[in-house]
């Protein structure tokens, strides 16, 4: 039975998103509501639609609600959720301050921790714990948000991301969160039909705030460190490509002395693209890494202590010197 519920929810939201999507996307081009090209860092050759975080909003709800009981923390990730797409909507419309959207995104959080949804590490006490949580989540609402700068990029991220937090989850027997994720999952791998190259729509603030919360929090309640104590970073590998990207932007504006909250063409996709790369290689490579993140995660998570540690290891030099060859592209030639 629990099977058919998880099949279920998964089929429900991805066929509600293949409906809705482009029904939304002719709306959203019938009120002028699109992204269009200006020739800095919006490169695609004719206007795309916006609004299909609500697609896939929409698909997730219908997917998962029915087929699993509201408790307390799950109705405050629906809540923290449906408060971020709406701030993200209100976004596409008009440009809200980076202030305002900040604050609502923090309500959002606290919203969740109310409820008890938290990192939950048995050697860190709640002082550290809390605002770990706090800033974890924050910044993952976020890192979706900043990402989302290619076709088919962050819902292709997104939807293999939901895939080994999907497996982590149910095999520690947490259902009601599996069901969450595949429902997340099947969203966005049918809204995916229309967003790969040449994308027909984009997400929008609302979809990638969304996607990132929901990603963020959904991957707080996991239970990893059932082996080892390493294992409880699992998460962050999971979630590596778009926590990279993040930290890659942020750390490099600030060491040439620009904001770091200031637009440039500086993510690791986009050098990618500079260097030699075409949008599909370059989605697809970051299709590639995340599936390999996310099965050195899986190790983590059943492997023992001394292998986690390798895979840490391995993983870090990676990063750091891929970091160290995508700043010596030249985004000015």
């Amino acid at each position: 039975m629990t099977a058919l519920l998880l099949s279920l929810s998964f089929v429900v939201a991805l066929g509600v998103s293949v409906a809705l999507t482009p029904w939304i996307a002719r709306t959203a081009r019938a009120i002028g509501m699109v992204d269009r090209p200006d020739g800095d860092l919006k490169n695609h050759r004719e206007p795309v639609a916006y609004l299909g975080g609500l697609a896939v909003f929409v698909a997730f709800l219908v997917g998962f609600s029915p087929f699993y009981g509201l408790d307390r923390q799950v109705l405050a990730i629906m809540l923290g959720g449906t408060l971020v797409v709406l701030l993200g909507f209100l976004d596409d419309l008009g440009n809200l301050s980076p202030l305002t959207k900040l604050l609502g995104q923090a309500l959002a959080v606290l919203i969740v921790m109310k409820a008890g949804v938290a990192i939950k590490i048995v050697f860190l006490p709640p002082l550290v714990s809390y605002p770990l949580s706090f800033f974890w989540l924050l910044g993952m609402t976020n890192a979706f948000n900043i990402i989302d700068i290619m076709d088919g990029l962050a819902s292709g991220v997104a939807a293999i991301a939901c895939l080994f937090l999907f497996i982590i989850t149910l095999s520690s027997g947490q259902t009601g969160v599996a069901t969450m994720i595949l429902a997340l999952m099947g969203a966005h791998v049918g809204f995916l039909r229309y967003n790969f190259q040449p994308a027909r729509i984009y997400l929008g603030d609302a979809g990638s705030l969304f996607t990132g919360f929901m990603l963020g929090a959904l991957g707080m309640v996991g239970v990893y460190a059932r082996g080892n104590p390493v294992a409880v970073l699992a998460p962050v590998l999971i979630l590596g490509v778009p926590i990279f990207d993040t930290l890659f932007v942020f750390i490099t504006r600030w060491m040439r002395g620009q904001n770091p909250l200031k637009g440039s063409p500086d993510h690791f996709a986009l050098r990618l693209r500079k260097w030699r790369l075409t949008v599909k290689q370059t989605v697809v490579l970051s299709y590639g890494v995340s599936i390999f993140l996310g099965v050195a995660a899986l190790v983590l998570v059943y492997g023992d202590e001394r292998m986690a540690f390798r895979v840490l290891f391995v993983v870090s030099l990676g990063l750091m010197l891929s970091a160290l060859w995508l700043r010596r592209i030249d985004m000015n030639l």
